[in-house]
């Protein structure tokens, strides 16, 4: 249950951290903001870790896998952002969930899983879920509902190296490096975009979007030592119910009644495919502890 918690809280801060960034891409570039949510989540860490742990934060026996992860994730900020400037928040959260759905099939391709029953139809079904939120040919479908696919792919990619890295590296030190090589590669780039922010009070939201990426992260690590990633799998989906209320809350926007009925869609298939794939992984666990007939 604290895993549960945990998890839940988790997801409603980064849905709060989106929230601030579609606000402040209304002033500031894309780029910036990603920058400042990365540099301060690196910045946090380091004022909280850096005494305690040493050189052990940020030393790592896989550090090619731990840039690719770090790359996977900025990349999917900058993607998932943009489409925050652009369209509205419980769409774009919405088209993103289809990311776990995206890990399984993956899953089987690069990391020699088995696929679970209808991991195929889970796809397909959560593609539906994404046509009847952006309806091609019904005048709403315009290339900024592309981003968002985009960016379930990076966080796919992210999920899958995290995957890997389990059991290599420290968790904090895992969720250090990727703050870092994101922080990296958007000071690379920064100088070209950079806007002074315009009062305190925007100076505060950039500070919080590190601050509340750095915390939401944390939050996760204590979950999975709580409990099993197949038990909190279906927690993910949290999400879409914090985004609808702050859509409309703080942005007036709800969504139609086809892109609700698209995204109830992908969130039950998300569901049902978590829900089978800790069924699937709890008997695994089972036989292994039964002893065979003789």
């Amino acid at each position: 249950m604290r895993g549960i918690v945990l998890m839940v809280l988790a997801i409603c801060s980064f849905v709060v951290l989106d929230a601030i960034a579609k606000y402040l891409s209304k002033f500031y570039p894309v780029m910036m903001i990603v920058w400042a949510r990365y540099f301060l989540h690196v910045v946090i860490m380091l004022a909280i870790f850096l005494p305690q742990r040493g050189a052990r934060l940020w030393r790592t026996g896989s550090p090619r896998l731990q840039w690719m992860r770090g790359a996977a994730l900025a990349f999917s900020s900058v993607w998932f952002f943009t489409s925050l400037s652009l369209m509205p928040l419980a769409e774009a959260s919405a088209i993103t969930l289809i990311a776990p759905i995206l890990v399984t099939v993956l899953a089987v391709k690069f990391m020699g899983e088995t696929a679970p029953p209808g991991a195929a139809l889970a796809l397909a079904l959560s593609f539906a879920g994404v046509l009847l939120i952006v309806r091609p040919g019904a005048g709403i479908f315009s290339w900024v509902a592309l981003f968002p696919m985009v960016t379930a792919c990076f966080f796919a990619m992210y999920q899958l190296l995290t995957r890997k890295l389990a059991g290599r590296d420290e968790p904090i030190t895992t969720l250090f490096l990727g703050a870092v090589f994101g922080a990296v590669m958007m000071s690379a780039v920064v100088p070209f975009f950079w806007r002074t922010p315009q009062s305190w009070e925007h100076v505060g939201l950039f500070v919080a979007t590190g601050a509340i990426g750095a915390f939401g992260h944390g939050l996760i690590v204590r979950a999975f030592s709580f409990a099993p990633a197949s038990t909190l799998a279906p927690y993910t989906y949290v999400q879409l119910v914090m985004a609808l209320m702050l859509g409309w809350f703080v942005f007036g926007q709800f969504p139609d009644g086809w892109a609700l009925v698209g995204m109830a869609l992908i969130a039950a298939t998300g569901v049902v495919n978590a829900l089978l794939t800790a069924r699937r992984m709890s008997h695994q666990r089972a036989a292994l502890t039964i002893p065979a007939e003789s």
